[in-house]
């Protein structure tokens, strides 16, 4: 292994120790020691990776922002029917949840604002989501008075709900929680010449799991494949050491 591959890897096993105790404990008791023990690193290694803190909780947010972006750009940029994208991003969002302990650290971080004040994550998950309602106005799939600002809020409540409320039973992110409240809403939302065509569990097979650290994201920091956010991380990581 070379010098840079070994960088790289330390850097990764770092960011991914950090979201464990920064999912688990939030950022103020979260501990640099705890970071760099759950890496098994001493603590010279982390500091010439990181400054501080702050910087390895920037790093853990920018991951989870990259790997939300990219779920939310294919879906997004995608074929067929607006609101089947917007029903698929929402199942797709939440896979990453289940799966990348980074991708879930990176929005409590982002919620506490903490890691630099520079990025909005719910903002961005915002534009997505009225961006795809307002695809759909322009398509004719939505029932008659139903606007994209109207729904785009209950569709917000509904989604950042789910996420708040899965730090606590991550059961809440499961596909049957995400399957009844798309069975409640399509039928409101719908042109009635779409609804029954629309799939309230999303149309991606089941078993297109994001790679992670499993259904709990609670594989250790060197174990496992590197799930969405660490993977967007080492593309950075990459070139920065080059």
């Amino acid at each position: 292994m070379t010098k840079q591959d070994r960088a790289v890897r330390t850097r990764l096993a770092l960011i991914r120790s950090a979201a464990q105790q920064f999912e688990a404990r939030g950022y103020v008791r979260a501990s640099l020691a705890e970071i760099s023990a759950g890496a098994g690193v001493s603590s010279g290694a982390l500091h010439f990776h990181f400054a501080n803190k702050a910087a390895v909780a920037e790093s853990v947010e920018h991951a989870a922002e990259q790997a939300l972006r990219e779920a939310a750009a294919r879906h997004r940029d995608g074929d067929g029917s607006a609101l089947q994208r917007l029903v698929d991003v929402t199942h797709h969002v939440a896979r990453l949840l289940c799966a990348d302990v980074v991708v879930r650290a990176g929005l409590r971080l982002n919620a506490e604002q903490v890691a630099g004040r520079v990025r909005d994550l719910r903002r961005e998950w915002r534009e997505c989501v009225q961006g795809l309602l307002a695809e759909a106005e322009r398509g004719g799939e939505l029932a008659a008075g139903v606007t994209p600002q109207r729904t785009s809020a209950v569709v917000l409540a509904a989604t950042i709900g789910i996420e708040v409320l899965a730090r606590e039973d991550g059961g809440r992110l499961a596909r049957p929680s995400l399957t009844d409240l798309w069975q409640l809403l399509l039928p409101c939302l719908a042109a009635p010449c779409l609804a029954g065509r629309l799939e309230p569990a999303g149309s991606e097979a089941v078993g297109s799991e994001p790679a992670g650290s499993g259904p709990t994201g609670g594989g250790s920091a060197g174990s496992g494949p590197a799930g969405p956010g660490v993977r967007a991380e080492a593309g950075r990581v990459g070139l920065a050491v080059r």
